[in-house]
């Protein structure tokens, strides 16, 4: 789901001053992309996206400083939308005192930062964007497997678990236990994380919760990392067909997101962490261009072929 964003907490967070419009802290921020109102400035509000966080430096400071008193409030009556979030002045300037007044009165904040703007805008992006970014909450097991984040997903009692911790005893790292936080960026990544309350823990039937970093050590554990497949589990169904080739790839949206999906059958005798190991490799030879499955085809087709020439 969509996350919002109050402007009081991106005070706390940036150590932001409160110049004016302090009674409008409690405005919602809802977008990640920020804006330099240089052109409104100069009068142009066709396209102005009042509902980012508004940014001015030392050019639209200058530049709006340049005009007549009138044209000045009206710009800048024009510019306090009620969508608007608030205002932050950049390099610890002064803002005008028009701007001041009328964000007082409109009870939009007016902030200000020591930082210049590029470095203003850099961090508050990277803010905006964590802080904003679509999460959702799935109920699996995240680790990574030689350097590629596995989510391991299956109904309860299946075994996630004990494969994870099997795969931490082989030299890997656990993220998350039971519930995994998946955060979208901007570039419709998903990363996952584990809640604060579980962090480092695992649950194993018949002995209880452990602490994976304690028994282990630091370097089985990470705080965060990025989904790149699903290994779902399930029970071995003997009328189903499974994927004996793995030249079908199946996908599965989290948020607005796919990721590829791998279907593992369980039954007694199968080593998961094995599968999951080699499946993570694989996953890695086919991000470098090579694929198996396509070079197995692709032989056995032209092994046909001569066959169907030497016969003709």
């Amino acid at each position: 789901m969509a996350k919002k964003l109050r402007v009081q907490k991106l005070v706390n967070r940036m150590n932001l001053d409160v110049l004016a419009g302090e009674n409008g802290l409690h405005r919602i921020i809802q977008v990640a992309d920020l804006h330099r109102p240089g052109m409104e400035i100069a009068g142009y509000f066709d396209y102005y996206p009042r509902e980012r966080v508004q940014i001015m430096g030392k050019t639209e400071l200058t530049f709006i400083q340049t005009l007549p008193s009138e044209v000045r409030q009206e710009r800048i009556a024009r510019m306090l939308a009620d969508e608007t979030p608030c205002f932050i002045i950049s390099r610890g300037m002064e803002a005008p005192d028009e701007l001041l007044r009328m964000a007082e009165e409109a009870a939009i904040p007016v902030l200000r930062s020591p930082l210049t703007t590029t470095i203003l805008a850099s961090r508050l992006t990277n803010f905006l964007e964590n802080e904003l970014a679509p999460t959702t909450t799935i109920h699996g097991v995240l680790v990574d497997v030689y350097g590629v984040g596995v989510l391991i997903t299956g109904n309860s009692g299946i075994g996630k678990s004990e494969t994870a911790l099997e795969l931490v005893k082989r030299g890997h790292r656990l993220v998350a236990d039971d519930a995994v936080e998946i955060r979208q960026t901007a570039d419709f990544q998903l990363y996952g994380s584990a809640p604060d309350l579980i962090k480092h823990l695992l649950e194993i039937r018949g002995i209880g919760i452990i602490n994976v970093m304690t028994l282990f050590g630091a370097g089985a554990v990470r705080n965060v990392k990025k989904i790149s497949i699903v290994m779902a589990l399930e029970n071995w169904q003997q009328d189903k067909q499974y994927d004996r080739i793995g030249l079908d790839e199946e996908k599965t949206q989290i948020i607005d997101t796919e990721v590829p999906l791998l279907t593992i059958p369980v039954r007694p005798g199968r080593n998961i962490a094995v599968i999951i190991e080699v499946a993570a490799m694989n996953y890695r030879l086919k991000a470098m261009g090579y694929n198996a499955a396509q070079q197995f085809t692709n032989k056995l087709t032209a092994a046909i072929s001569d066959e169907l020439e030497d016969s003709e």
